[in-house]
């Protein structure tokens, strides 16, 4: 086991925050009225140049109407924890929740572009958006192939969806300065994200082994923009002192692994009546894991033989994938993601607690914390 999977003796953990004191309701519902207005306005500009282009904002819209607005609620509450110590006049609430509700369009490109390059079928209990599309393609009789039309529609829907990330954080209200600081974060944010998504393409193609790897992806693929930018991102927002960026710097980068391996964990061994996605989906794309990485480095030869025959296999039936998961759970692979989650958790929570910010903030983001790593879906 290399250095950075070695388990390590966590942090004492700290008497859990109720999920009420991050205000989630309010803050869902903030988010979700300021998505379906944005949306409103925006199909109505796409139908107006072509009727035909209602289906690709329908899209967009049923992409960035599910999920527990995570992203949004850690900004939130990055900006509420510096807000009352920062040197920079207090930004208008409002704006702040319009300017962090588009997070949730980042997330919707990713989510769109990462199904197509894994060949996903499903995403939150409906067809993947290239499925989706190429359906549609099918049914109406048009020309070509229906998977390259659905392909190309998703990848055009994942980049609209980007595209209006950043219109919507440009009116959202934020003051020229706030405007200015958080665009840093922002910029740097969106860079990561599509980094991340080339490694975990060169991963898939055998680049980037290991556990190494898995984690390296894991953190700039998915971590970094759950987590840590979007506690910058409030930070920013804020005008926060930088002692106060660095504190969410300690809380953003174990909290994010964290979340991320959780999610692994889920798209494994998760109940699909929750998650809305098959538990077999992970595995028939090949996705390469720290689950992944650790079950190779521990199984005999015969384990190596089943995963180099069944993980990536569109075909594996489902005795093959559940041979996938009993030798996931068999070598400890399993167990050891969990305990890295713990122990990624109690070091995030750790850094809460001694973080300088205010303390309806503190007792918000311990919430979170907890929430975003014991979650089901």
């Amino acid at each position: 086991m290399t250095a950075a999977t070695q388990h390590r003796e966590a942090p004492r953990p700290l008497p859990p925050a109720p999920e009420a004191a991050a205000d989630l309701g309010r803050l869902r519902d903030a988010v979700s009225a300021t998505l379906s207005d944005f949306l409103s306005c925006q199909r109505a500009m796409l139908t107006d140049m072509a009727p035909a282009l209602a289906p690709v904002a329908d899209e967009v819209r049923a992409l960035a109407s599910g999920g527990k607005r995570l992203r949004p609620a850690f900004a939130y509450w990055g900006w509420r924890g510096a807000v009352d110590d920062a040197a920079e006049p207090a930004e208008n609430e409002a704006a702040v929740l319009r300017a962090v509700a588009a997070l949730e369009f980042v997330h919707a490109s990713a989510l769109v572009h990462d199904d197509v390059m894994d060949g996903a079928v499903t995403r939150r209990g409906r067809p993947a958006t290239h499925v989706g599309f190429a359906a549609r393609h099918e049914s109406r009789a048009l020309h070509g192939d229906p998977e390259t039309f659905g392909t190309g529609a998703a990848i055009l829907v994942g980049d609209l969806a980007l595209v209006w990330s950043d219109e919507l954080l440009g009116c959202s209200g934020l003051s020229a300065p706030a405007l200015t600081r958080a665009r840093g974060v922002w910029d740097t944010m969106r860079s990561e994200v599509m980094s991340g998504q080339y490694l975990d393409l060169l991963r898939a193609a055998g680049g980037l082994p290991g556990p190494e790897g898995a984690l390296t992806v894991a953190r700039y693929k998915s971590a970094g923009y759950t987590v840590q930018r979007p506690l910058h991102l409030g930070a920013a927002i804020a005008g926060a002192a930088p002692r106060v960026t660095e504190s969410y710097t300690a809380v953003g980068l174990p909290l994010g692994e964290a979340f991320q391996l959780r999610d692994d964990v889920l798209g494994v061994f998760g109940d699909p009546r929750i998650t809305g996605k098959s538990a077999d989906d992970d595995l028939r794309e090949g996705k390469r894991t720290l689950l992944i990485a650790l079950a190779e480095e521990a199984a005999d030869a015969g384990g190596r033989r089943l995963l180099a025959e069944a993980l990536g296999n569109p075909d594996a039936d489902p005795i093959r994938l559940d041979a996938l998961r009993r030798l996931i759970e068999s070598t400890g692979a399993r167990a050891r993601v969990e305990r890295r989650i713990e122990d990624r958790t109690a070091m995030a929570r750790a850094a809460i607690a001694g973080a300088p910010i205010a303390e309806d903030a503190r007792a918000a983001l311990d919430a979170l914390a907890v929430a975003a790593t014991t979650r089901a879906a």
